[in-house]
């Protein structure tokens, strides 16, 4: 034993110290035995070791923070399966700034605003995917703007597949929004591209189809047949291919974007609200631009009104440049979105459901009994919207082109959907 302690004391003197000394570690202190029992490093490589070993208290927290988060998301994602779904949604638009979210801008509060915060809460998705909505691979069908409202529309996400999904959504969503239901679809459907055709409603007091020297605040008037035959004719003109360049702003007569395809348009049969007389008026389509509907609806209100002659309507489709007034935009609603190429492709796999809501019917006429109907009729009947637009309609000189005046008119107001 001593002697291999002798043999180590002169290996340690005579190898291992001049080696050390060599890399830059001189004067050595051994301790009477001849082990090495402390060393006094240069200042430069003092310096360099302290550095690389001290770690900044901020760091160690943040880094701490920073893996409980990941740890907690991992745990997560482990518990629930994430999935794309598709969800439908019904809200009224009274009081929101329309559909998509603009985080840039939250002063004007969204529907997708009230969404993201309810998916967050109820622990759908990660907080983080609320500022960058592409991580969860967000779209919806249709961009409603301010004021429209929506009884069928869709989105698409990713979501964790939580218990309960649609209770714990829709506890954090006010009244007036709900997520009435939701069903698997595939990685990559994409509620707007996959989306074939939309169906809109606008609801309107029947007084619109008055004649021009009838008092427009009457609310005892009462729709003809005559003229509700007369209406739906106008409205027929509108089936088909057209170019509806005069009826969107910032499109040319040879854009062929401009170019729409109309597939149903007619009014229904009118009933009473609050003594009022009122009618929904049904449109279909592949997609609509901006302003489209309302102006639409506009055109066959002057014709109907006796402001124009109903040939103004197949004019509008030539490139002459047509004064079309634009209807308001309360009333007007998102009904229903189709996926006529995606059920016939995928809902019959066995794995992914048609995208037909029909079990949802009566939930969505229950919520727009309550939320949607209501508040277009009484908010008609308090701010008189429709009569006070009617009150412009003579300054619309429908034999000329339309004024700069009434373009610029057109571009500041919101109109109601752009695909």
């Amino acid at each position: 034993m001593l002697r291999s302690c002798r043999i180590i004391h002169i290996l340690s003197r005579q190898t291992f110290i001049p080696a050390l000394k060599i890399k830059g570690w001189p004067d050595l202190v051994l301790n009477s035995r001849g082990f090495c029992m402390s060393c006094k490093m240069t200042e430069d490589s003092s310096d360099a070791q302290i550095k690389a070993l001290k770690r900044p208290v901020d760091d160690t927290h943040a880094e701490t923070e920073h893996e409980g988060k990941k740890l907690k998301t991992d745990q997560d994602e482990r518990k629930y399966p994430k999935k794309k779904v598709a969800l439908l949604m019904a809200y009224s638009g009274k009081g929101y700034y329309g559909m998509q979210r603009n985080a840039k801008n939250s002063q004007f509060r969204t529907i997708e605003d009230e969404l993201v915060t309810a998916l967050v809460k109820a622990g759908c998705i990660p907080e983080g995917h609320g500022d960058e909505m592409k991580k969860m691979s967000f779209q919806r069908c249709a961009r409603t703007d301010k004021g429209v409202s929506a009884a069928g529309q869709v989105v698409s996400l990713k979501v964790w597949m939580i218990d309960n999904i649609l209770d714990k959504i829709n506890s954090h969503l006010p009244p007036c929004i709900r997520i009435l239901a939701y069903k698997r679809v595939t990685g990559g459907f994409n509620s707007k591209n996959n989306c074939d055709a939309r169906t809109y409603s606008y609801m309107l007091p029947t007084v619109s189809f008055s004649p021009k020297d009838y008092n427009q605040e009457d609310t005892s008037f009462r729709l003809s047949s005559e003229t509700l035959q007369k209406v739906n004719r106008l409205f027929s003109l509108y089936k088909g291919t057209h170019n509806f360049h005069n009826f969107t702003s910032q499109k040319g007569p040879r854009d062929p974007s401009a170019k729409r395809y109309i597939t149903h348009m007619s009014c229904g049969e009118p009933f009473v609200r609050l003594e009022a007389e009122f009618a929904v008026i049904t449109v279909r389509g592949q997609s609509f631009m901006m302003h489209q509907i309302r102006k639409m609806i506009g055109l066959v209100i002057a014709v109907v009104k006796g402001y124009v002659d109903e040939t103004v309507i197949e004019r509008s489709w030539g490139e002459e440049k047509v004064d079309v007034p634009k209807a308001p935009g309360l009333g007007l609603v998102l009904e229903r979105v189709h996926f006529d190429r995606y059920n016939k492709r995928f809902g019959g796999d066995g794995i992914h459901e048609t995208l037909e809501w029909t079990e949802e019917e009566e939930a969505i006429a229950a919520f727009k009994d309550k939320h949607i109907y209501p508040s277009i009729v009484e908010t008609e009947l308090q701010e008189k919207s429709m009569v006070n637009w009617m009150a412009t309609l003579y300054i619309h000189d429908f034999e000329a082109t339309a004024t700069g005046n009434q373009e610029r008119k057109d571009d500041d107001e919101d109109g109601n959907v752009s695909d």
